[in-house]
């Protein structure tokens, strides 16, 4: 079958083409992008195509990459086609981030097509490369360690936000729905310079392309001929495999999409919230996935996740206590909670839910009377209540927020403040032994973020009650109680008094 045939049915079986839609063609100068822009060229009238080269000098070689780009252009105006010329100094930008020169001139290359998509309306930018390079590239991400995302290879068809791109050459909103396609994919590089020659094309030769001190040169070079001693049709054996693992991806991502669904509780651009025990129940797989995609999502540019980082936040979240975290790449961290982990920037403080939380300062309570909470809507709602005018049923209804105490027990000299070192409390109902407030929010799964704003009440000689979870012992309601102090957290407009915030220099950090 002819090569423009076999083209043909690639196109339309991955449907990388519709009629009438402009292409923005990467055209080197080389055989595989001078064989597709001929290609698209004898297939623009079937398609009604609007094609514009653009071209890229990298600036690496000097006068020879100069000639490319002046090739480029006059072949484009010969055969009527519009086209871009631009440059980039890539070296500079490599030294500049810190980057191999391979790598920077992928991104720049790609943010250059990008950018010319969007100025001429298209959607889709075709670029040439073959099955040659993506046996290449199936090695190279095989000898880094890569699982199924990386060894299914490139695919004929991918948005180009995908490719994570960082720095300047960060895509665009418009610019990331962009479409990459790749139709010579599933053509070996002999065919495509066999092309060139019946057709009469003349590439260009680019040098750098012997020099085996680039990654994939050495591949190309040394590696693959050298497998081939072992298997002579080894470059068939890694495409067939990359075109299995392509299709187990495809369904694991689909089983990953569902899982993503039940198990996260709250996401946004600087964390992501799981439910613990739904994360747990997963097979380990979809843990995997699950994970993997959270830093993807919260760190879009990151081309390669490490798997050490992966599998140090699994033994973590399946194994580990609560309060413990794990470091993941690019400064994010895992952090196990009780019932939930998020995974976020080490720096995130996690959002306090509105709860009459309070730090770093100690407030006098007014008995009878309204104490607001200082920079809070809630407001303490103090009185004294005869006990014979409460039932049992009354003192066993109380809410998180309410409590009753023995006001002859407590007295009057009352104060709201965060926990210190060393605070000490006899829980009650929890045996016949004080324990530390500490200790005791440990127990109780009071989440680590909020511990240090928790109000306690407290008099002059003890700790009466951790707000929200427990009163002393000691200060409960008894038969023999005469009055009660009834206290509940409010939020609602009252006529409070003044906030009396006394002096408290041994509040816990």
């Amino acid at each position: 079958m002819e090569l423009l045939d076999r083209v043909r049915n690639i196109i339309q079986r991955y449907h990388l083409l519709s009629k009438g839609e402009a292409v923005v063609v990467g055209v080197s100068g080389g055989p595989d992008s001078l064989c597709l822009l001929h290609l698209l060229l004898r297939l623009r009238d079937e398609y009604a195509l609007h094609l514009h080269v653009a071209h890229l000098n990298h600036c690496l070689r000097g006068e020879e990459a100069d000639a490319d780009a002046a090739y480029v252009a006059r072949l484009a105006t010969e055969w009527g086609l519009p086209v871009t010329v631009e440059k980039r100094d890539v070296a500079a930008l490599a030294r500049e981030r810190k980057l191999a020169v391979e790598e920077a001139a992928r991104q720049v290359r790609y943010a250059f097509l990008a950018g010319v998509a969007r100025q001429i309306g298209a959607r889709k930018i075709a670029v040439g490369h073959n099955a040659d390079d993506q046996v290449e590239t199936v090695c190279m991400h095989w000898l880094r360690g890569s699982g199924l995302a990386g060894l299914r290879g490139m695919q004929p068809v991918s948005r180009l936000n995908e490719l994570r791109l960082k720095g300047e050459e960060t895509l665009t909103s418009e610019e990331s729905h962009l479409l990459l396609i790749r139709p010579l994919l599933e053509i070996p590089r002999a065919e495509i310079e066999a092309y060139c020659a019946a057709h009469g094309l003349q590439p260009r030769f680019d040098r750098s392309n012997l020099d085996t001190t680039y990654y994939r040169n050495r591949l190309r070079h040394e590696l693959l001929p050298f497998l081939e001693t072992f298997n002579p049709r080894i470059r068939e054996v890694i495409l067939r495999s990359a075109t299995i693992l392509s299709a187990d991806y495809e369904y694991l991502r689909q089983q990953a999409t569902k899982a993503w669904a039940e198990v996260v509780l709250a996401e946004n651009e600087q964390a992501i919230t799981f439910d613990l025990e739904k994360w747990r129940a997963l097979p380990l797989s979809l843990q995997r996935s699950v994970l993997r995609e959270a830093i993807r999502r919260l760190r879009r540019s990151l081309r390669n996740i490490n798997w050490i980082h992966v599998e140090n936040a699994l033994s973590v979240l399946q194994t580990g206590n609560t309060g413990m975290t794990a470091t993941l790449p690019s400064g994010l961290e895992a952090r196990l909670g009780y019932n939930q982990f998020i995974v976020a920037d080490e720096r995130y403080e996690e959002p306090l839910p509105d709860l009459p939380f309070l730090q770093e300062v100690k407030v006098r309570i007014c008995i009878p009377g309204h104490t607001p909470l200082p920079n809070s809507d809630w407001c303490l709602i103090a009185e004294v209540i005869e006990r014979h005018k409460l039932s049992e049923d009354m003192l066993r209804r109380t809410q998180p927020w309410q409590a009753y105490l023995d006001y002859d027990v407590t007295g009057s000299e009352l104060y709201l403040r965060p926990r210190r070192t060393g605070d000490r409390f006899w829980p009650q109902g929890l045996g016949d032994k004080p324990t530390t407030v500490h200790n005791f929010m440990i127990n109780a799964k009071v989440p680590r973020a909020w511990r240090d704003r928790i109000p306690l009440l407290v008099s002059p000689q003890q700790v009466l009650w951790v707000v929200g979870w427990r009163i002393d012992e000691r200060a409960k309601v008894t038969n023999t109680t005469r009055h009660v102090l009834s206290l509940v957290f409010a939020k609602q407009e009252h006529s409070c008094t003044e906030v009396v915030v006394a002096k408290d220099t041994n509040v816990q950090g």
